[in-house]
């Protein structure tokens, strides 16, 4: 069995030598380098916890990220004040090579509907300080909750400027719905979504991501980002994943390449393995030969039920050859599924609870069934990897919600900004749904793409959109839900600037959107 390298134990050839010297400087000799250089994060917050993660990584380009192959024993420390000078809770855990060294610490026993703050430590090594609220308890009235949507953070097309501006919000917590990494090779000469050359920002670091060590670099170097660092550091996620954690537009065991199922499987896991060593998830997430489980829910008091949906592990291929399609035949297949029938009843299941003034349903790709014309096409164009192109679980997730008149929809994936309400096939209102632009991915983009004006004449139930980069911003009280699109005005550049571009809101039982 081999024992975990902590303050009482030296690397190999190092113990003869340094058998009289302090521990805590014995401990300094396992790194050549700051080992804490992917940052700290927290997650899955509960009304008396929540996961505390890092991964050492002196050397985090490097194989293994410049660690020796042994576990090695980590403090982590809970404290009620800012300045550490209260801890409450405190622990060591053990980080792993077989998990890239990364360390998942669950935290329980705390007080509710409150801060805390953590960092974690080895010998005289710090991390910086992180804070995490809790949960309120599920039974509690509360009058306000403030959260972050965010996600498509691709690298090489923009900087993580909005981060560093969501890091100075006050957030109850944040949802990443997704493309934490993209795993496409590097792309030096990108072009933009009219054609033209696009600004290309910085680079990848190796090719297209194929193995446990493809992915793991691929998450080393976007973590390495102190944006990203001061957002995570500043609240606790909710994560989930989309496509490019893995391959583009992947659903099941089925990619973009016609690979065999058998041998993408074999990439999948892979990507599920380092997937779950970089994110602030709990064991229940752990991943395993049938996948990784990462649907599930939240409760935020009596004012808001939150279901982070798992819209790819489940879903039937694309109809149509997937793409941008004119409409066929298979979008209305009564065996299509998006969510899969365990999930699918498991949403439904929660729903019907009634136990909150709110519901989120927090997931990848957008539910409102656009038409995607720009010009004189003379039939409708649908995204065939959305909900647009599954219209029977479609219908049967709609007229859930219609019942309820207290849902909203966050969603990602599209890379710009939309703001519309959700309707039944018989046009009764369900839901309304924001989708969330990126943080880089697209580049800086402008405050409208060409020929917007005719998506939105061609789809009246979309409200307004835009395409610049940032985030949403929602605030929910028991009566009112508030959503603001906080965009960047570049992000080619350092020092971008961060505004309100507008703001709306709904009132519960009316799923109508209004500007506020």
């Amino acid at each position: 069995m081999t024992n975990p390298i902590s303050r009482r134990a030296l690397i190999g050839g190092l113990a003869i030598g340094a058998l009289g010297a302090p521990a805590i400087l014995r401990a300094q000799q396992l790194f050549t380098a700051y080992p804490f250089t992917l940052g700290i994060a927290a997650g899955d917050p509960s009304a008396d916890g929540f996961v505390l993660w890092t991964r050492l990584a002196p050397d985090p380009l490097e194989p293994h990220g410049g660690m020796p192959l042994a576990p090695v024993e980590v403090e982590w420390q809970v404290a009620s004040d800012a300045a550490m000078r209260d801890v409450v809770q405190k622990g060591t855990a053990l980080a792993r090579p077989e998990l890239a060294h990364s360390v998942h610490v669950e935290v329980a026993g705390l007080s509710p509907g409150r801060p805390y703050w953590y960092r974690f430590a080895i010998g005289r090594e710090r991390t910086t300080i992180g804070t995490a609220r809790t949960l309120p308890v599920a039974g509690a009235a509360i009058d306000r909750a403030r959260f972050a949507v965010a996600g498509c953070q691709q690298w090489e097309d923009g900087l993580y400027t909005a981060y560093r501006h969501m890091a100075a919000e006050d957030l109850d917590f944040v949802f990443h719905y997704g493309d934490y990494i993209y795993e496409n090779r590097s792309q030096p000469f990108p072009i933009g979504y009219d054609g033209r050359a696009r600004a290309h920002v910085r680079d990848w670091v190796g090719g297209e991501l194929f193995s446990l060590d493809d992915y793991r670099r691929r998450y080393a170097q976007t973590k390495g980002d102190p944006d990203l660092q001061a957002a995570h550091a500043a609240a606790a996620w909710f994560t989930t994943f989309d496509d490019h954690e893995i391959q583009n537009n992947w659903v099941g065991l089925i990619d973009q390449k016609n690979t065999p199922p058998e041998i993408f499987a074999l990439r999948r896991a892979a990507a599920f393995q380092a997937y779950y060593e970089h994110m602030p998830l709990r064991r229940a997430s752990f991943p395993g030969p049938a996948g990784i489980q990462i649907y599930r829910r939240a409760r935020f008091g009596t004012l808001l039920d939150a279901h982070f949906l798992d819209t790819r592990q489940f879903r039937s291929d694309q109809p149509c050859g997937d793409g941008f399609k004119v409409d066929c035949p298979g979008e209305d297949d009564p065996k299509a599924s998006v969510l899969g029938a365990a999930q699918e009843e498991w949403l439904f299941g929660n729903l019907a609870r009634r136990e909150t003034r709110w519901n989120l349903v927090a997931q990848q790709v957008m539910m409102m069934r656009l038409d995607r014309r720009t010009g004189d096409e003379p039939q409708p164009i649908r995204n065939m990897d959305s909900w647009a192109s599954y219209t029977v679980p479609r219908e049967r997730v709609l007229s859930r919600f219609a019942s309820l008149g207290n849902v909203v929809v966050v969603t990602g994936d599209e890379h710009q900004n939309f703001a519309g309400e959700l309707q039944t096939g018989r046009g009764a209102p369900a839901a309304v749904e924001f989708v969330s632009t990126s943080i880089s991915s697209g580049g800086t983009g402008s405050d409208k793409r060409v020929n917007t004006d005719r998506i939105i004449a061609r789809n009246p139930f979309l409200k307004a959109t835009n395409d610049q980069r940032g985030y949403l911003l929602a605030t929910v009280t028991p009566d009112l839900w508030q959503s603001q699109w906080r965009v960047v005005d570049q992000v080619t550049q350092p020092g971008g600037t961060i505004s309100t571009r507008r703001s709306f809101h709904v009132e519960r039982g009316k799923p109508v959107l209004a500007d506020a």
